[in-house]
């Protein structure tokens, strides 16, 4: 009566059809984990390459605003800077940066107080700021003067006496899609763009009376 049985175990033990779904078992937790973290680094990649465009993009923009006429030099006004902030915020789109991150643009200027022919100073002329994060600028505070520039190295410069750069920082808080593998979660990218158009760089006028993007 027990033969069948022992027939049947001894055949058990030599079967090996289940082998694959073992093996497959085992394996699904890394290749689940080498896929979602395959998506997380790219992920991780593609927002910092945005935000360093978005840098450059802003820094471009404000250097092209300005109202007048090709005889004068143009004007800009804080309703002009607070478009080029709006649309930084549109084109970041889902990174939702003005509540993960802050902007700060700073016009850059020859220091003429403190200048000579052979050693020029410069100057934050004005610095605009948005975004809920907590971020103290690390290149250019307002207020800095009698400086050899600004930026990595002071190699931020105004291009010429009588114009302007406009130095971008850019901060953002990384928010991951999965799960954050990556000790840097925060993102500082710098653009400088001068100035093409002369401009008026007495002040920033308000004639509109728009909110003013302060950096408090």
């Amino acid at each position: 009566m027990a033969r069948p049985y022992l027939n049947r175990l001894s055949r058990l033990h030599s079967d090996a059809s289940g082998i694959a779904l073992v093996e497959f078992a085992y394996s699904l937790p890394l290749m689940v984990g080498l896929m979602l973290g395959g998506v997380e680094l790219s992920h991780y990649v593609t927002t910092k390459m945005r935000v360093s465009q978005l840098a450059l993009h802003v820094a471009d923009h404000s250097a092209r605003i300005g109202s007048g006429t090709l005889l004068s030099s143009k004007r800009i006004s804080e309703t002009q800077i607070n478009d080029v902030l709006t649309g930084a915020g549109l084109q970041a789109r889902e990174l939702d940066l003005y509540t993960n991150g802050r902007v700060v643009m700073s016009s850059i200027e020859l220091d003429t107080a403190n200048s000579t022919n052979n050693n020029k100073k410069y100057k934050v002329a004005w610095q605009r700021c948005r975004g809920s994060a907590t971020y103290q600028p690390q290149y250019a505070q307002a207020g800095q003067a009698n400086r050899p520039g600004f930026g990595p190295n002071s190699t931020i410069k105004a291009p010429m006496d009588d114009g302007a750069t406009i130095f971008v920082e850019i901060y953002y808080e990384y928010q991951p899609i999965i799960w954050s593998v990556f000790n840097d979660k925060t993102f500082v990218e710098i653009a400088a763009m001068p100035v093409r158009d002369r401009r008026d760089l007495s002040q920033i006028y308000n004639i509109e009376g728009a909110s003013v993007s302060t950096c408090a």
